[in-house]
Order: C-alpha cells, then structure tokens, then sequence
C-alpha cells in the first residue's frame, strides 16, 4: 500500500480520532488538524458553519494533511478530496467507556482542550452533555461509515473494529519523512 497523503479519521465521539490522528501525523509524517480547534472559539462558542465549512475548504485544498473528523455543514469536502478514510468502527462500550474516562479526567484536571475551552460538571450534566452526543450520535456515525465503505464512487475506507487491530493496521503502513504533528488553528 503506498501511504495515503491526505486522511479522514471518523468515529463517534470517544472513539479517539484525535488519537489516532496524532498517530498517523507522527507515522506518515503528514499535518494533522485538530478539528475541534477549527469549530470552537473560548467560551465554547461554536465558529459559524460557514466559516467552518470556509476553514476546511482551505486545509483539504492541500496536498497533504489529516483532519480527525467531519460534520454535517463541511462533510462533503474532505470526502470528496481524501486518499483514505480510516473509521473507527468500535463497540459502544469502548467508545463510551473511552469518552467517560477521558471527560471525568478532564472536569477533575480542568485540563484545557481545544482554543482554551474546559470540560465541566455543569456541562456533562447539560443536556448538550457530550456524553449525551455520543448516546445519540452512535448509529448514525456507524451506518455512515460503512455506508461510505460500500460506496464506490469515494475514497477507500479502512474500518477497525478494536485497538489491537488498529495497531495491526498502522504496522502496515509505510512510513514517510517530514513534518508531522497538529497544526496550529
């Protein structure tokens, strides 16, 4: 397999895009983009979507990149530009489990996430609770990635089902000199 240059990774929330984002940036030697740093400003204010969709337009106009997500506003466009989608396609429990490991360590840390913004107690327990998100948000995450796997017409997808395949996957890629890591928002 020559290395893909430009690469989704989707995957309900907790699923760890950004993880494995980073991963492949370091691997493949490709900028990633942290999306969440694209589509909040301080105060978790959301960036309009337009002005989202404006952001990613720019950063798939490039030649080379990762992005670790894709929402309904924009996600036509690294679709219709990227050599690889890599879906994170795990159980629920993982996923959940993930994402409730990593929101209780950021409310008790106040570790600072994306443009300065935090977790809260108020915020898990908000209706808008990302936790929530995830509930509600799985189904459709994995009907949409392996409906794009199915479809002939877009960019190969790669689904992994569990860590340890993932892991098995990675080693398989070439490897690529240059410049890696998240880019700045």
């Amino acid at each position: 397999m020559s290395a893909p240059r430009r690469i989704l990774v989707y995957g309900v929330y907790g699923s760890g895009k950004s993880t494995l984002a980073a991963r492949l940036a370091e691997h493949l030697g490709l900028q990633w983009y942290p999306v969440d740093d694209l589509l909040w400003q301080p105060g978790w204010v959301e960036v309009p979507v337009a002005q989202q969709r404006s952001r990613i337009e720019e950063i798939c106009r490039r030649d080379r990149w990762i992005i670790d997500g894709a929402y309904h506003g924009w996600r036509d466009v690294p679709l219709a530009r990227a050599d690889l989608v890599v879906g994170l396609d795990y159980p629920r429990w993982r996923s959940f489990g993930r994402l409730l490991r990593r929101t209780v360590r950021r409310v008790a840390t106040g570790e600072v996430i994306c443009n300065g913004n935090r977790e809260s107690l108020g915020s898990v327990l908000s209706a808008d609770s990302i936790l929530v998100w995830h509930v509600t948000a799985f189904g459709r995450a994995r009907r949409r990635m392996r409906a794009w796997r199915a479809d002939p017409s877009g960019p190969p997808v790669v689904l992994v089902r569990s860590p340890a395949e993932l892991d098995v996957w990675l080693g398989g890629l070439p490897r690529r000199r240059g410049r890696a890591g998240p880019a700045g928002g």
